[in-house]
């Protein structure tokens, strides 16, 4: 009873993490899982069970907040689809002594990458245009083998590209995200079910995790307004990496003073990257505090309006304020 409270708390803190940064749910999931010893492909197959219900009511949140683009959403959820169904097919045909470095290398792999994006500054202009479906198509495809075959991986692949095109609000990212991920999810457990059977589902662990990011999905929806992503995804990465070079360093059998040397090493890495992201914080608070100075009040009594009289009304400075000022002074830009 103890252990399935443990997940359903684990579950509920991977949902939060997950809906406000549009990623790290399965990561942070898959990676308990294997720490207690369950086999790379059960673990992949009960999280992407359990995320069917998850990913439902994160999607039907970030539906209600305003999150999610319809467009993008669609065009990235269906070849994701056919990417983790690819995925978990391949997973399942893999031996367990086989697939859990193979797990752990990319969990490591995606944790290192969350640590190096969140410890540089987050971009928060847009440029203009629409995203095009032959960007969208591959980045599902890739998104949603990497997230079958990892436990994990549909955020951290689909969420940063999404932000670095610039042409996304980034709430509007972490929705669309986050909505597509339930097609994505059904396809793997799909796929897992033919390759493994029934038996290869941790029932009481699916029903555990799910209970857990069924209470956190709305309150992350709302989240994702207000939380420092730039802490928050260099905390999440920094977790992942070192729980998962544990597996790493134990099938290299790495002993002697090596295994501490390591571990101590990708600690400092850790440390040094939530200093960098702390900063970048700050730089970028002091970037917002100093475009809403901009266009304050006093902007908005210089600025035109368009019937050619020299005070705006209430509302329209907005609509003449340069857009990089605009996009940084808003919270959604965040």
């Amino acid at each position: 009873m103890r252990k399935l409270l443990v997940l359903a708390l684990v579950g509920l803190v991977a949902q939060l993490i997950d809906g406000s940064l549009g990623m790290a749910y399965g990561l942070t999931s898959s990676t308990l899982l294997l720490v207690v010893g369950v086999a790379p492909a059960a673990a992949s197959a009960s999280v992407h069970l359990a995320e069917i219900g998850t990913t439902l009511a994160a999607g039907v949140a970030h539906w209600r907040f305003g999150n999610v683009d319809w467009r993008v959403m669609t065009r990235i959820a269906l070849p994701g689809a056919i990417g983790a169904f690819a995925g978990a097919t391949l997973l399942s045909s893999i031996s367990t002594e086989s697939a859990a470095p193979w797990m752990a290398a990319i969990l490591f792999t995606l944790g290192a990458y969350l640590l190096l994006r969140f410890a540089r500054p987050l971009r928060t202009d847009r440029a203009g245009g629409r995203l095009r479906g032959r960007f969208l198509g591959p980045l599902g495809l890739v998104a949603g083998f990497v997230d079958a075959t990892g436990g994990g991986g549909w955020g951290p692949v689909a969420t940063p590209a999404l932000l670095v095109s610039g042409r996304m609000e980034p709430r509007k990212v972490i929705g669309s995200v986050d909505t597509a991920e339930f097609v994505v999810a059904g396809a793997a457990s799909v796929g897992f079910l033919i390759g493994l059977g029934t038996e290869g589902f941790l029932l009481p662990t699916v029903v555990a995790l799910l209970i857990g990011g069924l209470i956190a999905a709305p309150l992350a929806a709302w989240l994702v307004r207000i939380v420092p992503a730039q802490l928050l995804g260099a905390a999440v990465g920094g977790v992942i990496v070192l729980t998962n070079a544990r597996t790493l360093i134990r099938s290299a059998e790495l002993d002697g003073p090596l295994r501490p040397t390591l571990y101590a090493l990708l600690a400092a890495g850790w440390l040094t990257a939530l200093v960098f992201a702390v900063r970048a914080l700050r730089r970028t608070r002091r970037a917002r505090a100093t475009a809403a100075t901009a266009t304050g009040p006093s902007a908005v009594v210089a600025a035109p309006t368009s019937s050619g009289s020299g005070t705006a009304k209430p509302g329209e400075a907005d609509a003449h304020a340069p857009v990089g000022l605009t996009a940084a002074a808003t919270p959604a830009a965040r």
